[in-house]
């Protein structure tokens, strides 16, 4: 699959995911200039795990998200539903429970988790909005939801030169580093079709969640989206 679409097909998601397990963290890095890493930072900063608190990581991947969380004494489950991703996730952390699941229908009861949180995995879903109801779901009363996606630039000029960089460099870089840059092409198209912040954050409130609150990140190259369920 190398054209982006909002109708996705997740067993050909899954398997595009598959194939770039080994390498995905690195080629991360280097396609973000360095900034992943920082981008986490501020994701553990927004979900802020406590000891004995659980906390869902949905689209965890290889669970490299997942680390500060559990690192705060958290118990925190990565789910996913790329196999080869939680293959490579379980070889590095044989300890955490990997979990996986479809977004549109988590395998865990309501009111579960105190935090839920996605990182630019929520593209990646073939019906967002029931993916944003599922997570208001396991969710318990007075929980809260983080999401860390790509968005829409916010200066203009900044913003023509980041398309440029994602549908014409990107490809490239990604040749370098992972053994299926046609992944990192359906990646830039789905960047370029995704909501902007006010838009995801509508989506957020018609979704159930209150007090839904969004912040740019690298000039809004990214966005966290915030929000909490009602007790």
């Amino acid at each position: 699959m190398t054209r982006a679409s909002l109708d996705k097909q997740p067993h050909e998601v899954a398997s595009m995911f598959d194939d770039v397990a080994e390498r995905y963290d690195l080629t991360n890095d280097v396609i973000s200039l360095g900034q992943a890493r920082l981008w986490r930072k501020e994701v553990a900063r927004a979900v802020d795990a406590r000891p004995a608190q659980k906390i869902l990581d949905l689209a965890a991947g290889t669970a490299t998200s997942s680390q500060p969380f559990a690192q705060a004494g958290a118990y925190v489950v990565p789910c996913d539903f790329s196999l080869g991703m939680l293959r490579v996730g379980k070889q590095r952390h044989p300890w955490m429970p990997f979990t996986a699941g479809d977004a549109t229908k988590l395998p865990f009861k309501d009111d579960t988790f105190d935090a839920v949180t996605i990182s630019f995995g929520l593209r990646n879903v073939q019906d967002t909005d029931a993916a944003l109801r599922e997570l208001f779901r396991v969710t318990r009363p007075g929980g809260r939801v983080v999401i860390c996606e790509f968005s829409e630039p916010t200066w203009g000029p900044f913003r023509t030169v980041y398309i440029e960089y994602l549908m014409r460099a990107l490809p490239p870089v990604a040749r370098t580093v992972c053994s299926n840059p046609d992944a990192y092409v359906y990646l830039a198209e789905s960047i370029r079709s995704w909501p902007n912040q006010p838009q995801l954050a509508a989506r957020l409130s018609d979704a159930g969640w209150s007090k839904v609150a969004y912040r740019n990140l690298t000039g809004g190259v990214v966005a966290l989206h915030r929000g909490f369920k009602k007790d």
